[in-house]
């Protein structure tokens, strides 16, 4: 199948797009490199340009006869979108809405988009269900709920087929270590945990330690950014015209703050040393995944079930390239 990857330069979007070529289908990567990285793409298959350039997205769909598209290319940073919220509505809502308009005028009814667990807000189950209510708390999940109705709506109105996939932590990287996790600013506990390990840090801040769970620390789902790719490849499969699947996608294991350090400080070989912060607002104490739907709807069972075998694919890539794909 020809697929085109919006956002696949990224972090999430550059792993999809390998395992997709690796499946035997032709890919083609659309990215305006602004937070992306040139180095993760193969050279003949990148297409430079805007999200919201609805007149290059419908020639690029066309001209390379793009039969499915997978959407990665919004902002994902919670506390860029409160202080900046326009930067946000801008790119993950306008932005997709034209795309979504230019596979409609190029013909293409197929979307896998990724969604994220940030549509429920604090939910009160765990874990958690897709019959939880979405009621996002900051303009990044708002963002992302906004796009699952609107495909919705495209879906009963103009015949989209669509998967929103609401994945939990993505965390790690390729196990080859040749591509991985490099954001500026980094947010990702994993990476900036081993940032510590690498001399790149004196230390790691836990952010609250008075929470209601075992060790006081948060807790959270983290899945492999490999078996992110798998799900996404099992919904193309399964996309129906004028229907939708919305999954969570994560392993239904929780790991506090403390745990991933442990785990970083086993993989490494390191003390990591930690130092204690105040709770950022917003952060719920445990958020875990019901992922049993993926895996009636997608036939999705994840590899990585464990913290310790995603911190070792990322130690991997971070050891290799300290610097991110500027080495």
């Amino acid at each position: 199948m020809n697929v085109l990857v919006v956002g696949g330069a990224g972090y999430v979007g550059s792993h999809c797009a390998r395992l997709l070529r690796s499946q035997g289908h032709t890919v083609y990567v659309y990215d305006n490199l602004s937070r992306g990285h040139r180095q993760a793409v193969p050279d003949d298959r990148l297409v430079v340009g805007e999200a919201a350039d609805r007149e290059l997205l419908v020639k690029t769909l066309r001209d390379h006869k793009i039969e499915a598209v997978m959407h990665f290319a919004a902002f994902a940073l919670v506390n860029e979108s409160v202080n900046d919220p326009s930067l946000y509505y801008r790119n993950n809502v306008i932005a997709a809405l034209e795309l979504l308009d230019a596979m409609r005028e190029a013909d293409v009814k197929k979307l896998v988009f990724s969604s994220t667990t940030a549509t429920y807000g604090e939910p009160d189950t765990i874990p958690i269900p897709e019959t939880t209510p979405q009621n996002p708390i900051n303009p990044y999940g708002f963002t992302k709920l906004v796009i699952e109705q609107a495909m919705a709506d495209y879906a009963a109105a103009y015949g989209l087929g669509y998967a929103a996939l609401r994945y939990f932590n993505a965390a790690g990287a390729s196990p080859d270590g040749t591509i991985g996790e490099d954001h500026d600013p980094e947010s990702h506990l994993i990476p900036l945990v081993l940032q510590v390990a690498l001399g790149q840090r004196e230390s790691i801040t836990v952010f609250g330690n008075d929470y209601p769970t075992p060790d006081g620390t948060c807790i959270r789902d983290y899945v492999h950014v490999d078996d992110l790719g798998a799900a996404h490849l099992a919904a193309m499969d399964r996309l129906e015209p004028g229907k939708g699947i919305c999954v969570n996608l994560g392993t239904g294991n929780g790991y506090s703050v403390r745990e991933v350090i442990e785990a970083c400080r086993q993989v490494t070989g390191h003390p990591i040393p930690e130092v204690s912060g105040e709770r950022r607002a917003g952060d719920p104490p445990e958020l875990i995944a019901d992922a049993r739907l993926a895996k009636e709807l997608l036939d999705w069972t994840p590899q990585y079930t464990d913290v310790t075998s995603i911190v070792k694919t990322a130690w991997n890539w971070h050891r290799s390239h300290p610097t991110g794909y500027t080495k």
